[in-house]
Order: C-alpha cells, then sequence, then structure tokens
C-alpha cells in the first residue's frame, strides 16, 4: 500500500468522500485519515459541509444519458488525480477570481446609490416647479424675508443667503417635499436661469460635494453638518459647482 502524506490527502479527501477514487487509493486515504488527526478534522469538516449543501440547496436530477457517460467512464489513478486537481488550481482558480471580480463590478454599478433616489424626485421636483409655474411661495430676494416666512411650517431652520453680488440673486422659496418629507427649496437665477435648491435634515454623516447629469440637468449635493443639500439647474456645469460652494460656505 502507497503512503499518503497530507499535502495529497488534502487533494483527494473531495474525491474520497464523493466515491470518486480507486480501490486502492480509497484504502490509502483511509489508512492515513486513521492516523493524522489534522486530515481527519478537514475530512470531517468537507462532510458537513457536503451535508449542509445537500440538505439547503435545489436538487436537480442529472439526465441519464449524463449519469451513464459519468459511470462508465473508468475512474483516474492517484497521478492523474493529482495531475489533474493541481492544474485546476493553476487555471481555474485565477478565472474564478476574476469571474468573482466582475460580478461583483457589474452588482456595484448596477445596484443604485442610497442617494440616487433622493436626486431622482429632486429633478422631478425641478422640473415641476417650472412647468406649474409654482417655483416660490414666497417670492423676495430679501433673505430677511424668505427665512423667517419657514418658520412654523419646518421643524428646522433652513440657512438662505442672498448672492447677487457673485450673480446669483434669490428669487424666494417653498416648501416641497422629497421621499416624504418635507422640503425647504429655495430658487436662485443666474441670466435666464432657474436654480433649486433642496434643504434638509438627515441623520447620515457628512458628505464632500459629487456633481452629475440627471435627465439632462446638472445636479451638485453633498451633506454637512447634519442638512442634506441638493442643487439642481440646466445652468452649465461649472457654474453651478461655483453656486455650490458659495452655499456650502455660507452654511
Amino acid at each position: 500500500m502507497n503512503e499518503i502524506n497530507c499535502t495529497l490527502c488534502h487533494e483527494l479527501i473531495h474525491g474520497y468522500l464523493d466515491h470518486e477514487l480507486d480501490a486502492a487509493t480509497t484504502a490509502n486515504v483511509a489508512e492515513h485519515l486513521a492516523h493524522c488527526a489534522d486530515c481527519q478534522r478537514e475530512h470531517d469538516e468537507v462532510k458537513q459541509l457536503i451535508a449542509s449543501v445537500k440538505a439547503h440547496a435545489p436538487y436537480y436530477a442529472a439526465p441519464d444519458a449524463l449519469v451513464q457517460q459519468v459511470f462508465s467512464t473508468p475512474p483516474l489513478p492517484i497521478s492523474a488525480w493529482q495531475t489533474l486537481r493541481d492544474a485546476s488550481r493553476k487555471w481555474l482558480a485565477p478565472a474564478f477570481s476574476a469571474t468573482a471580480l466582475a460580478m461583483a463590478l457589474v452588482l456595484y454599478v448596477a445596484t443604485p446609490s442610497p442617494e440616487q433616489p433622493w436626486l431622482d424626485e429632486a429633478v422631478s421636483s425641478h422640473v415641476r416647479s417650472l412647468m406649474a409655474e409654482h417655483l416660490n411661495d414666497v417670492a423676495s430676494s430679501d433673505r430677511h424675508t424668505v427665512k423667517p416666512w419657514f418658520t412654523g411650517k419646518l421643524d428646522f431652520s433652513p440657512p438662505v443667503f442672498d448672492f447677487s453680488a457673485q450673480g446669483f440673486p434669490l428669487l424666494g422659496g417653498r416648501l416641497d417635499y422629497l421621499q416624504h418629507q418635507t422640503t425647504a427649496a429655495l430658487s436662485y437665477g443666474r441670466a435666464k436661469h432657474i436654480i433649486n435648491v433642496f434643504i434638509l435634515p438627515t441623520t447620515d454623516t457628512d458628505k464632500p460635494r459629487q456633481s452629475q447629469s440627471i435627465r439632462g440637468y446638472n445636479v451638485v449635493a453633498w451633506q454637512h453638518n447634519h442638512m442634506r443639500f441638493i442643487v439642481i439647474s440646466d445652468l452649465e456645469k461649472t457654474e453651478l459647482e461655483v453656486f455650490s460652494q458659495l452655499l456650502e460656505q455660507g452654511a
């Protein structure tokens, strides 16, 4: 009987448990397991894993032709098994790693960010405010008129600034709703462009300004001091980022 070392035994445990080895190799593995506690431990763990998979994973019966083909193939000798397993480790492991990485990337790209529903709904509210001609509930360029108007209508105090000196005059404010939360909406102008600023409290941590384009509109969003800011306009991206920076610094 040929002696089997631990390394080779580890390679053959799956085949041993699945009854894939020839009689001589099976006897060699059994002899080694009887005298090696480490290999016996691995044997028991693999056996438990196989039992768990059989108990919980869905079972699909193989076609009769496939079963006959598999069982009609003579068992591989021990040297062939070792060669096959070494080759599978060398070539299949990198392939599985690459596949896993590709699947992770697909899931990352396909899975929307938690912020995305806020941004999508804010863009819809921006469009509605322009189409329905309901841009402002209080129309004023005076921040001391707009800010007090929100008192009693919100359970927070939104920051209101007038950036007329920088070319972004305050136009007014209104109440809006994002994700079923009452939101302060401020409107600013830039030439013939309208900028909507949505402000509401959040329990999330601070997040830096991020820009993206949604349905043809430029969007800049960030979170600071437990407040969420979403700025939307058809204004050129660079100008909107300049305005957003002014607002962030002022807030």
